[in-house]
Order: structure tokens, then sequence, then C-alpha cells
């Protein structure tokens, strides 16, 4: 496996990426920490605009786990039959809604482990919640950071675990908070999977990436 860059290196790139962008924000809507779950938990193989665009109406109703209980499986499937495994999606949201209110208080918890034992909840969408609502430096590692910590050797891994953990590691600790905003951002609008757009890149000359395109 590829050695991740120096520690000067990495973070002269992230002082670049805070230069551009202080304050990184994911591109999910939501109104509340329940909302933010529930965007996170619809998001796995769709994109952020598609989600965005089903929720947009339904969060205007819905923006408690009471509510949501409320209108019922066949309810949400109205609002987000435009998404991905949409009816499988339904019916974990509508779990953990009741999971919410059973256990929690109506409360989504702020620990890893309370959360990934929701219904459709991973590792991924846990570290969402605690980054983007309790500003923790969780990573959440996904295809677009996978391909931008190795391409970049930022944090370089053969599996999306070891990629958290070497971001964890390598960079550095004031950096800690935004750093897969960053990454994501950076993969989603630039270091693309098919054509990386090379040319105008903010790290060119830092990342040691062998195909640049021209």
């Amino acid at each position: 496996m590829a050695k991740p860059l120096d520690y000067h290196t990495i973070k002269a790139i992230f002082t670049r990426f805070h230069g551009v962008e202080p304050e990184p924000k994911g591109e999910l809507e939501h109104v509340n920490a329940y909302t933010l779950l529930v965007a996170v938990a619809l998001s796995a193989q769709a994109t952020d605009a598609g989600v965005n665009k089903a929720t947009r109406s339904l969060f205007a109703k819905v923006d408690t786990p009471e509510a949501m209980l409320a209108l019922g499986e066949e309810g949400l499937i109205e609002h987000i039959k435009t998404i991905g495994l949409y009816r499988n999606k339904a019916k974990n949201v509508i779990k953990l809604s009741r999971i919410l209110v059973e256990e929690y208080g109506g409360e989504v918890p702020s620990s890893r482990a309370a959360l990934q034992a929701l219904p459709g909840v991973g590792r991924k969408t846990a570290n969402v919640v605690l980054n983007m609502w309790w500003g923790l430096p969780a990573q959440a590692v996904d295809t677009h950071i996978f391909r931008v910590g190795n391409r970049t050797r930022i944090a370089p891994g053969k599996t999306v675990d070891i990629v958290e953990r070497a971001i964890e590691d390598n960079v550095p600790a004031e950096f800690q908070r935004h750093a897969h905003h960053w990454l994501i951002l950076h993969g989603r609008y630039h270091c693309k999977a098919r054509k990386p757009m090379c040319p105008t890149c903010l790290i060119r000359d830092l990342c040691p990436y062998e195909d640049k395109t021209e």
C-alpha cells in the first residue's frame, strides 16, 4: 500500500482548502438532528441533490420522529419514491423513528454506537451526524473521499475503515473537524472519478497522482 504524504505536505493541502472555504458545509438540507439523520439515511446510493428534492416538502411537515410515525410508511413513500431503494429506506426510517420515541424520548443520540444500532444507520451515516450536528471530528468516508484519500495519498487505504483511520492519523488536529467536507467537495467537483480536473486543481503541485490530466 502507498505511503501517506508527509505531515508538512498534508498540512499545506488543508491550509489551502481552509483558505478557500473556511467553514465547508454538507449539502444535505435539514432543520434539526432528526431530519439530518433521516436525510443521510436516505442518501445511501443516491445523490444529495436528489434527496434534497424529495425531502423539501417532507421536512416542511415532518421534523420529529413522532410526526414521522403519524405520517406512516406509505405516507413517507409518497415523498421519497424518486429516491433509489425507497421502500426499504422507508421501512428503516419508520423503525428508527419508533426506537427514537420509545428509547430516547424522541431525541437523536449523540454516540456512534447508539446511532449505529438504529435500522439503516451505518458507520458513515453515524459519522455524518456526529460531525455535522455535534461538531465532532468524525470522518464519514464515501466514494469521493476514498478516491481522493488514495489519489493524493493524504489517507491511502484499501478499505473505507482504513481510509477513515488514516484521515484521523494523518490530518493535523486543527483541520479534523472539516476534513471530510473538504475532501468530499474536492472529490465531487474537482478530483472526479473519470476525469479529474488537474489543470485547475488547488493542490496540483502538492499531489503525487501520476496520471494527472492536462
